[in-house]
């Protein structure tokens, strides 16, 4: 993989594929940890042996579509330090379209009414995160429900966690890509010491 895409902290949305709108397709999403500390675990005899927060991330991994049924993890890898996984976002199942939810704005008098839908998806999410999905992509939502609720696990157990503040995405363009991204997810585990991400935990 190119490492030269990690350095530093991760493209911002303005750097991302002016032609595509990121709610519907197939992507390869890699997700660090804050100064990629190797909070999920260790690696030892090319086996990832998980810490509390690592079990309970892949959990979630396994659980992704039953929270996000219009979202669904192909294939996934969790390493010390980080995440990849090919994620599918179907545009025909998204549960409603974001331009047409009514924009919530905080500390004010008059009552605004919301979309069902929008209250029964996102029911745990603030008012500020509701207002932000008026101009973020599906992309950008469900990565950061993800990374909230593993977040919120860490802090209601007292685990020492933070996430990367950004995440890396590739549109995944046809099957050949998709067959190349797949073995190297699968591979990743064994071939950590060779892993741009690589830290001696």
């Amino acid at each position: 993989m190119d490492c030269d895409k990690f350095k530093n902290k991760y493209r911002i949305d303005s750097a991302r594929a002016k032609w595509h709108d990121y709610d519907g397709g197939f992507y390869f999403i890699t997700i660090c940890t804050k100064n990629r500390e190797c909070f999920f675990g260790t690696i030892k005899n090319s086996e990832m042996i998980f810490s509390e927060i690592g079990e309970y991330t892949q959990q979630q991994i396994s659980k992704f579509h039953e929270h996000n049924s219009y979202s669904e993890i192909l294939s996934s890898v969790i390493m010390p330090n980080h995440i990849h996984m090919i994620l599918d976002i179907d545009n025909t199942k998204l549960p409603y379209k974001k331009r047409d939810i009514p924009i919530i704005i905080p500390n004010q008098n008059d009552v605004i009414s919301i979309n069902d839908t929008f209250q029964e998806t996102f029911h745990e999410t603030s008012l500020r995160t509701e207002h932000a999905t008026e101009t973020q992509s599906w992309l950008s939502i469900v990565i950061r429900l993800f990374k909230q609720s593993v977040t919120r696990f860490a802090n209601q157990n007292k685990i020492v966690f933070a996430w990367q503040a950004r995440f890396h995405d590739h549109i995944i363009r046809n099957q050949n890509e998709m067959d190349k991204i797949t073995e190297y997810i699968e591979n990743n585990v064994k071939k950590w010491d060779d892993d741009c991400f690589y830290i001696n935990s």
